[in-house]
């Protein structure tokens, strides 16, 4: 413990304080020999580096929490990587300096069920780089990171949709999987292409939500 502590640049005391409250998993024990290993000091190196970030101990453990129970990558990935999307490595303070004061349990916990975030060991893994770069760029505008995700899942429902109606379309001709792999930067382009106009409509019409402007 105390060569642990001594590493992290923290007091015993505190350590264990932090393990009363169960921010770091028990050591492996042998006898009366407790071992600590390189994940216990990334823990810690990660809890120092969110309170320098102004969260709070709560919300920490929280995370903490959320981290723990997450789906690791090989659930999230199932069979293998997306064939198109790049995974991100992350770790917690990483996701912080992303989304500030909005990486909160609640938001973690959504970005898990929703299948954007797994875990890997001391790391996170958001599925897609385009997903991490869109959505943090959303919330930099402004909207609230929960919105964005609650928006995020309806669009999931959607595509799932549309994706279920082109693979129909390619296998009613009695088509293969490869035709469908083949096939799919079309179903892209109309995807696209409809979203495109669709924004088109909406812009001409002001918007039913938009500002009124003089």
């Amino acid at each position: 413990m105390e060569e642990l502590a001594e590493e992290a640049g923290i007091t015993v005391r505190t350590l264990r304080f932090y393990r009363e409250r169960k921010l770091i998993h028990p050591p492996r024990r042998e006898g009366r020999i407790a071992w600590y290993d390189e994940t216990h000091l990334a823990r810690l190196r990660t809890i120092s580096a969110l309170l320098e970030r102004g969260h709070t101990l709560n919300g920490i453990a929280e995370l903490a929490e959320a981290f723990d129970h997450g789906r690791n990558v090989g659930e999230l990935l199932g069979l293998g990587a997306p064939t198109e999307e790049t995974p991100v490595r992350l770790t917690p303070e990483a996701l912080a300096d992303y989304f500030g004061d909005q990486a909160t349990p609640d938001n973690f916990a959504a970005s898990l069920e929703l299948g954007y975030l797994g875990t890997d060991g001391g790391e996170i893994v958001h599925i897609s780089r385009r997903l991490l770069d869109v959505t943090a760029a959303l919330v930099r505008e402004g909207i609230p990171l929960a919105d964005v995700l609650s928006a995020g899942r309806r669009v999931r429902e959607h595509t799932d949709a549309l994706a279920e109606l082109f693979t129909d379309l390619v296998f009613s001709g009695g088509r293969t999987a490869e035709d469908l792999q083949r096939l799919r930067p079309l179903a892209k382009s109309v995807v696209e292409a409809e979203l495109s106009m669709a924004m088109d409509r909406r812009l001409q019409a002001g918007g039913d939500r938009g500002p009124q402007r003089s």
